[in-house]
């Protein structure tokens, strides 16, 4: 069993660092929006990033940044 454990490691390291990123991203989002319901949610369950990613590009009204462009004079 010792093989298995060893190979499944570093899949198990990417899935955790993946699931913290986008929970860490969405909860801050969420609070900023003072989305309380929303900040709950991602903190209780674990959905490998898939609630928090929802939440970021469906739910909060996400709009990119427009890049100013300088007028020249």
């Amino acid at each position: 069993m010792l093989p298995i454990t060893i190979e499944i490691t570093p899949l198990l390291a990417l899935i955790i660092i993946w699931e913290l990123v986008w929970k860490g991203f969405g909860m801050w989002k969420s609070a900023r929006k003072n989305h309380s319901a929303w900040f709950i949610c991602i903190l209780i369950f674990n959905t490998l990033g898939i609630l928090p990613i929802l939440y970021i590009y469906l739910f909060s009204e996400f709009k990119p940044r427009k890049k100013v462009k300088k007028s020249k004079k």
